[in-house]
């Protein structure tokens, strides 16, 4: 089950038209806006499909018009969110001031949730009956159908005329519309679709200007990082610096930062030596204080004896010391 996505995601490229249509069929609406959706009882209800029963429809509001109340629908949505352990955030603060971008992104999300829930599949639900609850439930369920109604009339065919003295009258004045409906048809019908396709593209130059900032961002970190004073004179940073400053992509900043990194891993062990003798050094340093010690005990030794063993010692010397003497 879905509850985090990332901003890749496949679930952040359904279409507006896709999304809508999800919406009006699963809730039986009658939205043309992603964002008239800002009000959060939608999500609500898309919940209450997926789970049944766990949704306070009766806290829902459907009439609502000014941000209090939308804000209230989303404590609504936060404390199922809570119920089910869901860890999105929900930008109330967006969604409420009705931007198209914030709204189909989180509606974007909530249909990859409702997908991953039983495959998104209700079961005896009635989107009607539950509505008629909330606040407001009734009226947007009327409006719905008046708007469907609408639109069925408007595309309905006129009855042809029972007169029979104005039959050809009629026919003419038919045949001439057509050639005019016709005529006319390729502009009307090609308005709402240019204007869906600037929609669709200013969307993903949203998208994308996003994810632009996003990678900025990190590539400013690692600037930050590299400028601290203890790393900044380090052969890895400057290799890294080669990388972050370079103006050209044909690939040569990369093998000029892996020659740097070369260079001085040869610097390194063409310096090894001068470690070794040191190393020596520092032994033969070592064994002469212990020489110096051995010394010392030694006289601290002759210093503790009597003075008969003394002078035992010091005649045994002069005795050893000259032939001409015999002890």
């Amino acid at each position: 089950m879905a509850t985090n996505i990332g901003i890749m995601d496949a679930a952040y490229f359904v279409g507006r038209s896709e999304i809508l249509a999800w919406i009006n069929s699963t809730l039986q609406l009658n939205l043309s806006k992603v964002e008239e959706a800002c009000s959060g009882a939608v999500h609500c209800q898309l919940l209450d499909v997926v789970h049944p029963g766990i949704v306070p429809m009766h806290k829902v509001n459907f009439d609502a018009k000014n941000e209090y109340d939308m804000i209230q629908n989303y404590k609504v949505l936060q404390d199922v969110f809570n119920k089910l352990k869901i860890t999105k955030h929900i930008e109330v603060s967006k969604l409420v001031k009705g931007r198209p971008l914030d709204n189909l992104e989180f509606m974007q999300w909530m249909k990859r949730y409702c997908d991953s829930v039983n495959s998104g599949l209700q079961h005896n639900y009635n989107p009607r009956e539950r509505r008629e609850v909330c606040k407001g439930g009734k009226e947007a369920t009327r409006k719905s159908a008046h708007s469907q109604s609408s639109n069925k009339g408007s595309t309905a065919q006129r009855p042809p005329s029972s007169h029979n003295s104005r039959r050809n009258e009629a026919s003419a004045a038919a045949n001439h519309a057509t050639h005019a409906a016709k005529v006319a048809k390729p502009s009307s019908a090609a308005a709402p679709a240019y204007d869906e396709q600037i929609t669709e593209l200013k969307l993903s130059i949203d998208s994308l200007e996003k994810e632009r900032d996003f990678y900025f961002a990190k590539l400013r970190d690692i600037e930050i990082l590299c400028q601290i004073p203890e790393i900044e004179n380090s052969p890895v940073v400057a290799a890294m610096q080669k990388i972050l400053y370079a103006t050209d992509d044909d690939g040569t900043a990369v093998a000029e930062a892996q020659a740097m990194l070369s260079a001085a891993h040869e610097e390194v062990e063409r310096l090894s030596p001068i470690a070794e003798v040191s190393e020596e050094k520092s032994s033969s340093e070592t064994h002469k204080r212990k020489s110096i010690s051995n010394l010392e005990f030694d006289a601290a030794g002759v210093k503790n004896l009597s003075p008969r063993q003394r002078l035992s010692d010091v005649s045994d010397v002069h005795c050893s010391g000259s032939p001409l003497m015999t002890c």
